[in-house]
């Protein structure tokens, strides 16, 4: 147990230097970590427009934080949420958003590609698995808490 706490308390540090990483990335980029979250959601999925859906499962951040910083982004003229088809909506960003979201969260991604881009493709696949068991066995131990 002692050997497994140990290992626990190393991966909290590191889980948290990664979020204090991000918020590093924001302040230095002048906006707020919710922001960057959206942003960077919406920059991952890869389109100018994405599905609401997407940013409120992607983000991992709440709806509220969600609604508020599109509420801000709205009103800064970087984006608009229209209707979708059916009940969806979906965020489009303005001409002048796509270049704030180039400058902002296009930037943080693009660094993260060429930092993951250092990897093997082995590397990136382990990462990836192990994250992925992490997930869902953290996914079941709360569905038992």
């Amino acid at each position: 147990m002692e050997k497994t706490s140990e290992k626990l308390h190393r991966i909290n540090y590191l889980t948290a230097e990664i979020e204090w990483l991000y918020h590093q990335a924001s302040l230095r980029m002048g906006i707020a970590d919710s922001t960057m979250r959206v942003l960077y959601t919406i920059y991952d999925h890869g389109e100018e427009d994405c599905p609401l859906s997407c940013v409120y499962k992607e983000s991992g951040i709440s709806k509220q934080t969600v609604n508020s910083a599109l509420r801000r982004l709205e009103e800064q003229g970087v984006l608009r949420v229209e209707s979708g088809s059916g009940r969806g909506k979906r965020v489009i960003l303005t001409e002048e958003g796509k270049e704030y979201v180039d400058r902002t969260a296009g930037r943080l991604y693009r660094a993260e590609c060429a930092l993951f881009a250092s990897w093997s493709d082995e590397e990136m696949d382990e990462h990836i698995r192990l994250m992925a068991k992490y997930n869902e066995a953290f996914r079941q131990t709360l569905e038992e808490l």
